[in-house]
């Protein structure tokens, strides 16, 4: 059985991971009292000892609008730091699995073809520059690496860095009876962290290398997405379309940024199903329908 280190073995990512690896690995999470990815000298050492054949990170600095004035901690993290790892992973001949994101696009409201791997990428926002960096660190120097950019993820276990995510923030408004402003006019495809673990486990067991886009299937504007939640809840909303610009948040983002799955259909794998079939088992799951 291979040995799989799983960095930020606390997000809700990990937490599905962890799920779909039960008997096919051996895996070894690591939180951030485990193991800090941005001391270089620790995470070689720690790494070493332990010999995985796979080391995936899910560690990530995500706060996009804190970002903006804290440019040099999201390089630290998302850039410097996975430098550091894929020097080790090679040093240590390891597969190195490395999460990106839709926001390594800049798209604008013209734009209505999803992106595929080989599109230039034009972030637009400091945590689209730090996590576009981190790839291309991955990419020149860790031999055998899985670059995975992925969109609006939700997951059961609920994002630690963030205190949860967009349908649980949104249902609890609502149990609360507050008005909530929804952006309406950036497209995006949300998508389930159950779906893009079972993913990833499949990708592992190939050899194929390389970038991949893996979201659910479609896509959707944040307002949709939330207009889906409550389709399926009991919870009466008081919810309404707004602006990128009325919102009004630090970081600008693209206001398209859907991202098509065709390195996946290159070696043979399925899509991900659509994220309407996600989010449907998601809030069974969670007792909200």
């Amino acid at each position: 059985m291979s040995k799989i280190v799983l960095i930020g073995s606390n997000g809700q990512l990990a937490h599905d991971l962890i799920g779909a690896l039960q008997d096919k690995a051996e895996v070894i999470g690591l939180t951030h009292n485990d193991i800090e990815i941005t001391d270089h000298q620790q995470t070689c050492a720690l790494l070493k000892e332990l010999q995985p054949q796979t080391i995936i990170n899910t560690a990530a600095y995500h706060r996009v609008d804190e970002m903006e004035d804290n440019i040099t901690k999201a390089f630290a993290v998302n850039a410097e730091a996975i430098r550091n790892l894929a020097l080790i992973s090679r040093e240590i001949d390891a597969t190195l699995v490395h999460y990106s994101t839709d926001y390594v696009f800049g798209g604008d409201k013209t734009r209505q073809q999803p992106y595929i791997e080989t599109d230039p990428p034009f972030p637009i926002n400091v945590y689209g520059n730090s996590k576009l960096a981190g790839e291309f660190f991955v990419r020149d120097i860790a031999p055998k690496h899985f670059v995975i950019r992925s969109s609006g993820l939700y997951g059961i276990a609920g994002s630690s860095g963030k205190g949860g995510n967009f349908i649980e923030t949104m249902i609890k408004r609502a149990k609360e009876g507050k008005p909530t402003k929804v952006v309406a006019d950036q497209r995006l495809t949300p998508t389930s962290t159950a779906d893009l673990a079972a993913k990833t486990v499949e990708l592992l067991t190939t050899e194929a290398y390389g970038l991949y886009h893996i979201t659910n299937s479609g896509d959707c504007t944040w307002f949709e997405f939330a207009q889906a939640i409550f389709e399926h809840t009991i919870y009466p909303p008081e919810f309404s379309a707004t602006t990128t610009a009325e919102f009004g948040a630090r970081a600008t983002r693209p206001s398209y940024s859907v991202l098509d799955n065709y390195n996946l259909r290159a070696i043979g794998l399925e899509e991900l199903r659509p994220w309407q079939e996600a989010l449907q088992d998601y809030l069974i799951h969670k007792g909200h329908i």
